[in-house]
């Protein structure tokens, strides 16, 4: 890169990598070695020196601050510009896609289009919906398969019940990742086996959809019995927190654990017959044997009867009320025991370790699993969304243009406190351009990102607020909207608006949406009407 290239980054935290971990020889290598191919061509990024390089990088950086290998890497996708609809910083925030032009009042977090369409019913489906939308797509046979299972699921399926149904299932695309890196809790154990459990209704639910979208889910949503059965023979419905606090593992999954839990367990009644007895040779009625950390098994005596406490006990603790004793009996049986806890809590460790490891060689299909969960958790939120504010499915023609009827602000007609009226909009061949003019707080604004995002929602693979929308091919959409200034770079409003024009001007293809409101601003009216 020359070296008076600057690239601004709003990221919090950067870490600088040395220039030896993008040797692209070294990359490569590491690259196929975690792939376990003998090169990359397979990926179709053979002769991508630079992305091998970045790629390799960023798998060297995991490496080193997971300190475990990462079997749930698998693959390299490449993404091309072709694949995707490109938008910039400053377009994804005209749009409000993931956050509000406007970050003050109450609620207004929630006026975003992935706010009015996330009703996700899992973390990993809300992760997959937001995906979507922050990469929306240009290929054509992707998006209609989406268009296709939305039909489906609206025409066919229980979406509320499909609903309550997926809000049952764990995030087991984290669960997998931990179980791959050996770091998983024994509940993300118990997330697993219940989120597989419900396999067999999920598919039950795709089954009656016909469309190919539906089939490939239908048939990525795999039954795992034998690992619900090792699961539950292994782990309770509610285990502890981490293995660190012990009963983890089942009794019966291990005769060699259960031995060693049983002459833990047996402590309680001896110490109960040892209390009842000692009582009965000190006549001390209120005699009383406990345990704690630091001192292990005590006798307990208060002080009027510490007087006539036997020779054969030895103070350890003096209290305020009360003295605390041992014997050599009870030492011994403490020594027995403890032996036997630190035992049975290194044998359940050992278990526990070795289950986890018994889920590597299975992590392909779970993973294929999790992502068909969530898939499907996203594209049933989208058909909740279209069936709830009565969206329809966009035509994606292969002729040039934009023809919208009745469409509708997705954001604006969410708010409870406003009536939208529904507009059309044609754009063609014969008709690039529109200039729209009107009043201060007439709309212009509103019907401009309008037609954005209801473009945008078509390449996500929603349906969108219109009564029709047939839309052509689109490459980028530009948005150049409002006011603002970046004062701390020395650049004025209006210097950021040329700046950003400059940026359309230079970029735009002739399959470019292209949004300008209000350029110039500041300027005299000539000057404003020529740029």
């Amino acid at each position: 890169m020359p070296e008076d290239i600057t690239i601004a980054c709003d990221c919090r935290s950067l870490q600088k990598r040395p220039p030896w971990a993008f040797d692209a020889d070294t990359c490569r290598r590491l690259l196929c070695e975690q792939l376990k191919v003998q090169s990359l061509a397979g990926f179709g990024c053979e002769k991508m020196t630079a992305g091998i390089a970045a790629a390799g990088a960023l798998l060297q950086y995991l490496k080193e601050t997971q300190k475990s290998l990462l079997p749930h890497v698998r693959r390299l996708s490449v993404e091309r510009d072709e694949q995707c609809l490109y938008l910039d910083a400053i377009s994804r925030a005209c749009l409000e896609i993931d956050r509000p032009m406007s970050a003050t009042g109450s609620g207004n977090e929630n006026r975003t289009l992935i706010a009015i369409h996330d009703h996700t019913a899992t973390a990993m489906g809300a992760r997959c919906l937001r995906r979507w939308f922050m990469q929306p797509l240009r290929d054509r046979a992707i998006l209609q398969r989406r268009h296709d299972m939305l039909e489906d699921l609206l025409a066919d399926a229980d979406l509320d019940r499909l609903h309550a149904l997926l809000k049952q299932c764990s995030d087991i695309e984290r669960i997998l990742s931990r179980l791959a890196l050996d770091n998983a809790r024994p509940r993300d154990l118990v997330g697993l086996r219940e989120t597989l459990r419900l396999a067999p209704d999920v598919k039950d639910h795709l089954a009656p959809l016909q469309c190919e979208f539906a089939r490939r889910l239908n048939k990525n949503v795999q039954i795992f019995p034998d690992v619900v059965e090792q699961l539950d023979r292994a782990v309770g419905d509610t285990p502890p927190a981490t293995i660190r606090d012990g009963d983890v593992i089942k009794e019966g999954y291990d005769p060699e654990l259960d031995e060693l839990r049983a002459i833990s367990k047996g402590a309680d009644r001896f110490l109960v017959e040892f209390e009842q007895r000692e009582r009965k040779r000190t006549c001390a009625a209120n005699l009383k044997v406990g345990y704690n950390r630091v001192h292990g098994y005590y006798i307990e005596l208060s002080k009027a009867q510490a007087r006539n406490a036997p020779d054969e006990y030895r103070r350890t603790q003096t209290l305020k009320n009360a003295e605390r004793y041992t014997t050599a009996e009870l030492k011994q049986y403490e020594q027995r025991v403890l032996s036997a806890r630190e035992r049975a809590l290194a044998r359940e460790k050992q278990l526990y370790q070795k289950l986890i490891e018994s889920f590597h060689p299975r992590l392909a299909p779970l993973q294929a699993c999790a992502h068909s969960l969530a898939t499907l958790d996203a594209i049933a939120a989208l058909a909740a969304c279209a069936k709830r504010n009565r969206y329809r499915r966009p035509v994606l023609s292969d002729e040039s243009g934009i023809h919208i009827v009745a469409g509708r602000h997705p954001v604006v007609e969410a708010m409870p406190e406003v009536e939208f009226v529904p507009n059309d909009l044609t754009l063609d061949n014969e008709r690039r351009m529109l200039i729209i003019t009107g009043p201060n707080m007439g709309g212009k604004s509103t019907y401009m990102r309008q037609a954005a995002q209801i473009v945008l929602l078509a390449h996500v693979g929603a349906f969108v607020p219109a009564e029709k929308a047939v839309i052509g091919p689109i490459s980028r959409i530009f948005t150049r909207i409002g006011a603002s200034d970046d004062i701390a770079s020395g650049r004025s409003t209006f210097m950021v608006e040329m700046t950003e024009t400059a940026d359309i001007l230079n970029n735009a293809g002739p399959d470019a949406l292209v949004l300008m409101d209000e350029i110039g601003r500041g300027t005299s009216t000539f000057d404003g009407l020529s740029l």
